[in-house]
């Protein structure tokens, strides 16, 4: 079904573009579509051992029930650092002082035991949450490194999240970046219907290898073929997408396409990797809307082992050097 572009979404392409809402409603059921291919093709991406347990975030924010994402401090909230040094509210910020090495260093052992006790923060409790969210701040108005976006070749394997992990990959970013911004809500609201659509899923390693112009993302995959059998089928979700730095803390994605290797059924496995078979994924927008959604992301801190970018809803992914 991915083997060639011409892929039928049921989706009819408005050649006129001759308004943004039009626009704006292909954006949006392209994302819908896609995310249902990815979800009946490879069950992917569903965050590892999900058990029904929710986080328990505050119905304020209108976040449904079970659905991953962090609270934030309200303004009453205590903290100790200064609310004007918060990094979403200006641009990267260098720390040059060498007395703030301890301070760093600290920082991140604290934040990467809590990764190892919440399951890269899945299972986070709302205090744990914001105590996350408050070093990853901190850490943040810390970064010892000028141009951060320019320093991010290598790999990365994700080693905490304040929403799904699946929204790390290239894939889902552009999804989020077709559906626009003034459709948040409609947004969260298709991203936690995939999640819970894929709970019989677990995730392995999230990782990110960037190497000039390309990102590439693989996400390890294990899925339960019915309900009650011990036999999984297991996978990796490969998604490349371009990768340019535009400023010191942004650089701009288009993704490219998408496959699944590395599969545990022999046959499955040789069939795959002879076929070599791929999800356009930057045909079908192409087709669909006329261009490649633009993914913006931010890194406000890197350094030679730790690398903190956000998306455009400002959920934060904090990535160890692999």
């Amino acid at each position: 079904a991915f083997s060639t572009p011409e892929i039928k979404l049921g989706l009819m392409k408005d050649n006129s573009k001759s308004s943004i809402e039009s626009t704006m409603t292909h954006a949006m059921r392209a994302g819908l579509a896609l995310l249902v291919l990815l979800s009946t093709n490879a069950d992917a991406f569903a965050p590892c051992g999900r058990t029904g347990t929710s986080i328990g975030l505050s119905s304020e924010r209108n976040v449904p029930v079970g659905s991953k994402l962090f609270t934030y401090y309200d303004e009453s909230s205590p903290s100790d650092y200064d609310e004007d040094d918060l990094v979403s509210a200006k641009g990267v910020e260098v720390d040059m002082d060498e007395g703030d090495d301890i301070i760093r260093d600290e920082l991140k052992r604290e934040l990467l035991l809590l990764s190892s006790v919440s399951n890269r923060g899945e299972f986070a409790s709302l205090d744990d949450q914001n105590v996350i969210t408050d070093l990853v701040a901190q850490l943040e108005a810390l970064n010892p490194t000028e141009d951060p976006a320019m320093k991010c070749e290598g790999e990365w394997d994700l080693a905490l999240s304040s929403t799904q992990f699946f929204r790390s990959s290239p894939f889902f970013l552009t999804i989020r970046a077709a559906m626009g911004a003034s459709n948040k809500a409609m947004a969260e609201n298709a991203f936690d219907i995939h999640d819970r659509a894929t709970t019989a899923g677990r995730i392995g390693r999230v990782r990110q290898t960037i190497v000039g112009d390309t990102l590439t993302s693989e996400v390890d995959l294990e899925v339960g073929v019915f309900p009650g059998l011990p036999f999984r089928v297991k996978g990796s979700v490969i998604t490349r997408a371009s990768f340019r730095p535009v400023s010191s803390e942004t650089a701009e994605l288009q993704v490219g396409a998408t496959e699944v290797k590395g599969s545990n059924i022999p046959i499955l496995n040789q069939y795959l990797d002879n076929l070599k078979l791929e999800l356009p994924v930057n045909q079908i927008f192409e087709r669909i809307q006329g261009s490649v959604p633009t993914v913006e992301l931010k890194t406000y801190y890197i350094d030679e082992g730790m690398r903190i970018t956000r998306d455009m809803d400002d959920n934060f992914f904090v990535y160890t050097r692999a």
